[in-house]
């Protein structure tokens, strides 16, 4: 068997040329049957972590916040609710779980095409239209008079919002390598999880305001509104289009960038999206097992994220405490999230840590549901809020990352998660639909229903990661040489499994 010598994780490129040569790093990789032989290259480490904490500082802070406006802008309709917002505007029964559900509706038909606009226009110029798109659409809501105009509104929020999570995740592909993704989209993910925290937070302090001409939840939606739009404009002039476009790099800088995207994430940088070829993604079976997980995931992360006010509120809080110890479960979440997701990049798996967020959701939810007695055992069941938010986020980030670390193709890459997070999001639907009425406070059917989808999604995460684990030692018996997934330039894993050079990123 032929063998080269090539530095781990990387292929020649002629743009590295002008590396320096003194921090030589190599590693021996076998070639599979038939695959031209590469040559000896070099990789500076040094110059590659350094050009990592450049996009660190200038990418993941915008990001970060401009999810954590997303955030805020999707799910304050819970703390408006707690002030007293169905009352106010007058709701018939269930109208209020209506104006959960509608918002999924054009979340999920809308994602595709937007996300498709956003690889054609690049994300960094589509993402603040969206984020200006979705400020205006809040502060509107704050003018409402009735059910029907919030929930035209309701509907538009979902369609601004649609693509948003798929293009941030698409953009960061195009500046980290396969093994460096999931702790950048933990740390902006993580935004979210503060959102929740920090609406509660802001929700405290304007619940607060007294002898106001105006209902406060009102003033909810007006602040947050605002800044989200302010931010988006300087969003707009400041994200690079890509990193050849980026005025903070240097040529050197801007070669090595490219380099690294193209051995460690794209199979061909910068490729121009097909429709036709971007659909080939539906002939791998593995897509409609990410797809079935995402649909498990959906439950218990949109359960948490629209019903975690109610939850806790059944622990006696007044509606003040209630927003204010819905901070604390949040504040945890973000740092479980970090704590698996930098687990998970540093032993190159994604299925074990998935398995294990969805354990986190089946126990807190079950636990939940067998308390009888709150007040005689409120410690445990304000515990059990924590392990909820454990158990959503980190799977959430870890699946999204596990897909795209298996698909070198740009266009089936944006296509899949175009496609699995909004799908996602789609089970707010059948969130928005068990928390009902008249199971509170205890939510029986709920609690039980999102603890279901917990242990399924674990049950097939476990069971894609063992066909993945099986399908790598098969194909290295047919190849007579054991090949890691980071091995393999994806330059060469255009065509996916159907190369006999790839191997599942587990």
């Amino acid at each position: 068997m032929a063998s080269n010598r090539v530095p781990s994780d990387v292929e020649q490129h002629d743009t590295l040329s002008c590396l320096p040569e003194d921090t030589n790093k190599w590693v021996t990789y076998a070639s599979a049957p038939g695959v031209i032989e590469d040559v000896v290259q070099v990789i500076d480490h040094q110059a590659e972590r350094a050009l990592c904490r450049r996009f660190d500082l200038r990418l993941l802070p915008v990001l970060a916040v401009m999810y954590l406006f997303n955030a805020l802008d999707k799910g304050n309709l819970g703390n408006a609710e707690t002030d007293g917002m169905s009352k106010d505007l007058h709701f018939q029964p269930n109208q209020y779980n209506l104006l959960l559900s509608i918002f999924f509706v054009p979340y999920v038909i809308f994602a595709p095409p937007f996300a498709m606009l956003g690889k054609r226009f690049s994300p960094a110029r589509v993402l603040p239209i969206l984020m200006f798109s979705f400020g205006c659409l809040t502060l509107l809501s704050s003018a409402t008079k009735n059910f029907a105009g919030l929930f035209t509104l309701r509907w538009f929020l979902g369609m601004s919002e649609a693509a948003f999570f798929p293009l941030v995740i698409y953009y960061l592909t195009t500046f980290y390598r396969r093994s460096e993704l999931a702790r950048r989209l933990a740390i902006f993910y993580a935004a979210s999880n503060i959102a929740n925290a920090f609406s509660g937070l802001i929700a405290f302090g304007v619940f607060q305001i007294k002898n106001s001409t105006i209902p406060n939840w009102r003033y909810l939606f007006i602040i947050e509104g605002t800044v989200t739009v302010l931010f988006s404009l300087f969003a707009y002039s400041y994200l690079p289009r890509s990193a050849s476009e980026a005025a903070f790099l240097s040529p050197d800088e801007k070669a090595l960038a490219f380099h690294r995207i193209q051995v460690d994430s794209s199979a061909i940088v910068n490729e121009p999206f097909h429709l036709r070829a971007a659909l080939a993604i539906f002939h791998h079976p593995s897509t409609y097992a990410f797809l079935a997980i995402e649909i498990c995931l959906g439950v218990p992360l949109q359960g948490v994220s629209l019903f975690l006010p109610q939850i806790v509120q059944r622990l006696g809080y007044s509606t003040v405490q209630t927003n204010l110890y819905t901070v604390a479960p949040n504040i945890t979440g973000a740092i479980m999230l970090l704590i698996l997701a930098f687990c998970s990049d540093a032993t190159r798996l994604r299925s074990p840590f998935i398995v294990l967020g969805f354990l986190f959701t089946f126990a807190g939810f079950l636990i939940y549901a067998s308390i009888t007695d709150v007040h005689a055992q409120i410690r445990l069941a304000y515990f059990a809020t924590f392990m909820m938010t454990w158990g959503t986020s980190a799977p959430s980030v870890l699946l999204s990352t596990w897909y795209n670390n298996n698909i070198a193709h740009e266009g089936r890459r944006v296509l899949l998660t175009s496609l699995g997070v909004p799908l996602a999001n789609l089970m707010g639907l059948v969130s928005s639909n068990v928390f009902r009425s008249q199971d509170q406070p205890k939510y029986m059917p709920a609690l039980i229903t999102v603890a279901a989808f917990g242990a399924t999604g674990a049950a097939l995460t476990a069971c894609l990661g063992g066909y993945m684990w099986a399908d790598n030692k098969r194909r290295d018996r047919r190849s007579g040489v054991s090949v890691r997934a980071s091995d393999v330039p994806t330059e060469r894993l255009r065509d996916g499994p159907a190369s006999e050079e790839f191997r599942w990123f587990l």
